[in-house]
């Protein structure tokens, strides 16, 4: 008999392959064998998936390290992390959308500030509240990881990482940041759902503060250093937002979808 991945002749005692070390299925289908594929993959703790998600806590920059030296086999590819974190956020936008959009209104927490009284930013808000812009959030979440990954090269332009492996850097850090974000997202809906808003504000620090964990492992950073490269990098992504924000207002202004007349202050 023939392996059916890769077509290598096997013996008929084989449970695996000699050559690609597949595991060698002769039961056809049924519920039973799927579930416990299923458990194998996701729950079992010598698994890639658990190993890798256990190290990007523990040992981040080992995750990082091995795959930008060329191991492949021990942690779950970047590619594949960053699909399943795309994957779970879909899910989770779709259950928030569909019974807890009442509990995302952005309008209950902003509306009151000054920069947001005028028309246009009531109407922005509004739309934020309703979950209109949440169709975005898989792009903008995917544009995050090259901004990041080119501030953090040139931040750290003397260390051996080049752009390409900054960007791996971020696939791992910023997928596994989202999937624990939607995890413990929906276990809050599940419990207090009017702390959600709550919960994704304080998510952001969590966020940076675990990069500079991640980022003084991987580049052996003293606390000085560290200190000096987040400041550098947080001013260089305010810079960048800044820039980006003129370009949007811009194109705006010139598409006609806002008018300067829209943030008049009320009389």
């Amino acid at each position: 008999m023939n392996c059916k991945n890769c077509h290598t002749e096997i013996h008929d005692h084989d449970d695996y392959c000699p050559s690609c070390g597949a595991r060698v299925i002769r039961n056809r289908l049924t519920f039973k064998n799927l579930f416990e594929h299923i458990s194998e993959t996701f729950f079992n703790y010598d698994n890639k998936l658990l190993r890798t998600l256990i190290s990007l806590i523990i040992r981040p920059e080992v995750v990082i390290d091995d795959y930008v030296n060329g191991v492949r086999k021990r942690f779950v590819n970047p590619i594949s992390f960053f699909g399943l974190s795309l994957s779970l956020s879909g899910l989770s936008l779709f259950i928030i959308k569909k019974f807890y959009l009442e509990y995302f209104d952005m309008m209950a927490w902003m509306a009151d500030l000054e920069i947001f009284n005028n028309p246009y930013s009531q109407e922005m808000l509004a739309e934020q509240s309703m979950g209109n812009t949440m169709e975005y959030t898989s792009f903008i979440f995917s544009m995050m990881i090259p901004a990041f990954a080119l501030i953090s090269w040139v931040v750290f332009l003397d260390n051996r990482y080049n752009f390409t492996e900054h960007i791996v850097l971020y696939m791992y850090s910023l997928s596994f940041y989202s999937i624990l974000s939607v995890i413990f997202g929906q276990i809050i809906f599940l419990t207090t759902p009017e702390s959600y808003i709550p919960f994704l504000l304080i998510t952001y620090p969590i966020m940076l503060l675990y990069h500079c964990y991640l980022l003084k492992r991987l580049f052996k950073l003293s606390i000085g250093q560290l200190v000096l490269r987040t400041i550098l990098f947080l001013v260089l992504f305010f810079i960048a937002y800044i820039i980006l924000g003129i370009i949007v207002f811009a194109f705006q202004l010139i598409t006609g979808s806002i008018n300067i007349s829209d943030f008049a202050p009320k009389k």
